[in-house]
Order: structure tokens, then C-alpha cells, then sequence
């Protein structure tokens, strides 16, 4: 503690068990947090708290008088702050004056939200670029019908618990030198619920819910990818007391795709052309999720050539759901090398390798096929 411990108190060194305890009790109400809102009150409360529990234990004192922190740091929180929960010490304050902190109250019985589920939904590649309605079955706790949630057999109910009044709690008053300190626990006859059921549900036995399963529709917006989150409003777990019910989160799962793979909202396919169709040139019919589109290839193609279909991509989502717009279709060129030749192929073939040259030189330095992919990936030329 950085101060005198008579200090932290305001009396001095002589000042007697008495005198000691009144300003302890003057000075708790004055920076007690739910009384004074400076940032700071809550470290000299602490100070106060480890101040008087030196002060008013007289071997405590007697140990601090002599050698100082030293005496007590291994016997108290002087050093440290005060040891005890400072919880606990706010609310016995608080509740023994006649105060309300905030704290108090039976809140076993306030509504809580019920609990969310998870849903783990596998979709087709084209389900989560054009969208779907998909029924998935659900299980989850509801309301016991035959009960109406009471946990009580139809024809009776529920009764006031005699332990603890219907309050859910158990109060116990005792003096301290603060005044009548009140402190509760949950009830242990009712769980703090406040009533007991003599005749529970036979259906429910006495809980108020029943576990069903029950087939409900999820909306796949068009657009969604691999790992994306839905949540479905109010249809969680009830809630309790009065609470709203809890929200389903749907995770999505996209089968992979016989041709196509993603990346962001393009769509990314490889297509083989054979030498001629490199060299020559040719127009060839290229899959989409939008059905066939007639591609040209330009003469002189090389492998890895991307060629890009405008809005034949996944939707762009916006973040209130919405779309804007498409991404595109990457179509990556491969061209192919034929590994048997009938003798007529072997011919043309060794006949234009004549025409071509035999030389061959060294290929200058630069980027690589996957290099030239990623770049154009990254709109790079």
C-alpha cells in the first residue's frame, strides 16, 4: 500500500479500536463505487479495506507498528490490496443500509434468452452460387404442451415454496460494526425458482420443456461460400422466465465441384486445348454455371493463357444481404501434349518440326506459369 495505514484512515497513530472503526465506516460509505463514480474510488476502497483490516486486528497492528508493511504483508493484503471479494463486501454494504447496488434481487427468476443452436447445412456448388430453400429437421427443447410449460400435471400447479417465501432466495441478517448486513443464497428447496411442483408433467417430468424435432426451411442466398453463417431469428432454445427464444446459426458447407473451384466471387476453370488450337487459334464451348459459352481462343495461345468471362461468378453480397453484381469466370488455358501418335500425326508433326528449327536456347529469366496465374489473379498484367 503506498500510504501510512493511519493515513489511508485519516487517524492517528494512537487512536483507539473505536475511533478506528468510525472512520473506517465514514470513510466506506464516502468511496463506496456505487455511491462515488471518480475512476479512482475503487482503489481507495480497496486502500480502506486493507487499511482497516490491519488496524482492527490488534496482533495485526501490533506487527505494523513495529516493522511496518514488512510485519504484514505475508499476514493480510496491505501490501496487496484487501484479500477477500470485493463483491461480496458491496453488496453486505449496501444491502445492510438499506441501499440497492444493483445486485441484488432474485435473478434466477429474471427472463433470459435461450440459448442458440448450431446447424451444420452441406450445399451443391451451384446451390451456393444461384441460392436455395433447403429443409433441414431440427431438434431443440419447446414448451411442453401438456403442461403449458408449468412443469406442473394438468389439473394442478405450481405452489408458492415455504422455505424461502416465493422470493427464489434465503436471507440472513446479522450486526456488524456497519449496521444489519443481509446476505442471500439460492434457495435450496425451490433452486431459485420461488415455487415447487408437487405433481410434476408426466410428460416433462416437472421441467416445463420436452426435446422435438421439427422440419424447418433455411434460405441460401445466392452467393454464399464455404464456412459462411445464417442466422435464423427465434429459433433457438426457449427462453426462461419470459425470455425471447435463442437464434439458429446455419454454417455452410460446399461440396467441391467435378470442374469449377472459387476464389472470392470468380469462378476458376482449367480447360485443355490441343497444339493446334494453341497455334491456330479456335473458338471452343467452355462450361459455366450459366450453361455453355462459346470462348475464342486467339492464335499463339500458351498454357496458362486466363481469359475472363464477365459475370459468370459467384454474387457479391453486401453486408445487409443484398447483391451487387457478379464476380467472373477464369478460364485458364492448358494446352495439352499428345503422348501416342498414329504414324500419319508423326510425319505432319516431324514435317513441321523441320520448318520450325531444331535450335533451342535457354529461356531468359522471368515468371513461371503459376507466377502468370496469380498475377492475373491479382489484376496484375
Amino acid at each position: 500500500m503506498p500510504r501510512d495505514l493511519y493515513e489511508v484512515l485519516g487517524v492517528a497513530k494512537s487512536a483507539t479500536s473505536d475511533e478506528i472503526k468510525k472512520a473506517y465506516r465514514k470513510q466506506a460509505r464516502q468511496f463506496h463505487p456505487d455511491v462515488n463514480k471518480d475512476p479512482a474510488a475503487t482503489e481507495t476502497f480497496k486502500e480502506i479495506n486493507a487499511a482497516y483490516e490491519v488496524l482492527s486486528d490488534d496482533e495485526k497492528r501490533a506487527r505494523y507498528d513495529r516493522f511496518g508493511l514488512a510485519g504484514v504483508n505475508n499476514q493480510a493484503g496491505a501490501a496487496g490490496g484487501f484479500n477477500g471479494d470485493l463483491n461480496d463486501i458491496f453488496e453486505q454494504f449496501f444491502n445492510g443500509f438499506g441501499g440497492a447496488s444493483g445486485r441484488g434481487g432474485n435473478s434466477r427468476r429474471q427472463p433470459r434468452a435461450g440459448r442458440d443452436l448450431r446447424y451444420d447445412l452441406t450445399i451443391t456448388f451451384e446451390e451456393s452460387i444461384f441460392g436455395a430453400d433447403k429443409q433441414v429437421d431440427l431438434t431443440r427443447m419447446e414448451t411442453c404442451e401438456n403442461c403449458s410449460g408449468s412443469g406442473a400435471e394438468p389439473g394442478t400447479s405450481p405452489k408458492r415454496c415455504p422455505e424461502c417465501s416465493g422470493s427464489g432466495e434465503i436471507r440472513q441478517v446479522r450486526q456488524t460494526f456497519l449496521g444489519s448486513m443481509v446476505t442471500s443464497t439460492v434457495c435450496p428447496r425451490c433452486q431459485g425458482r420461488g415455487e415447487i411442483i408437487e405433481t410434476p408433467c408426466k410428460i416433462c417430468r416437472g421441467v416445463g420443456q420436452v426435446r422435438k424435432t421439427r422440419q424447418i426451411s433455411v434460405n441460401v442466398p445466392g452467393g454464399v461460400d464455404d464456412g459462411t453463417r445464417i442466422r435464423q431469428v427465434g429459433l433457438g432454445e426457449n427462453g426462461e422466465n419470459g425470455g425471447p427464444a435463442g437464434n439458429l446459426q446455419v454454417f455452410i458447407k460446399v461440396e467441391p465441384h467435378e470442374f469449377f473451384r472459387r476464389r472470392d466471387n470468380d469462378i476458376i476453370v482449367d480447360m485443355p486445348i490441343n497444339v493446334a488450337q494453341a497455334a491456330l487459334g479456335a473458338t471452343i464451348d467452355v462450361p459455366t454455371v450459366d450453361g455453355n459459352e462459346s470462348v475464342p481462343i486467339p492464335a499463339g495461345t500458351q498454357t496458362g493463357k486466363v481469359l475472363r468471362l464477365r459475370n459468370h461468378g459467384a454474387p457479391k453480397i453486401r453486408s445487409d444481404g443484398t447483391s451487387n453484381g457478379r464476380g467472373d469466370q477464369l478460364v485458364v488455358v492448358q494446352v495439352t501434349i499428345p503422348t501416342r501418335l498414329t504414324p500419319d500425326q508423326k510425319r505432319l508433326f516431324q514435317e513441321l518440326g523441320q520448318t520450325l528449327g531444331v535450335e533451342t536456347q535457354p529461356q531468359k529469366a522471368g515468371k513461371g506459369f503459376f507466377d502468370r496465374v496469380v498475377d492475373f489473379l491479382n489484376g496484375e498484367s
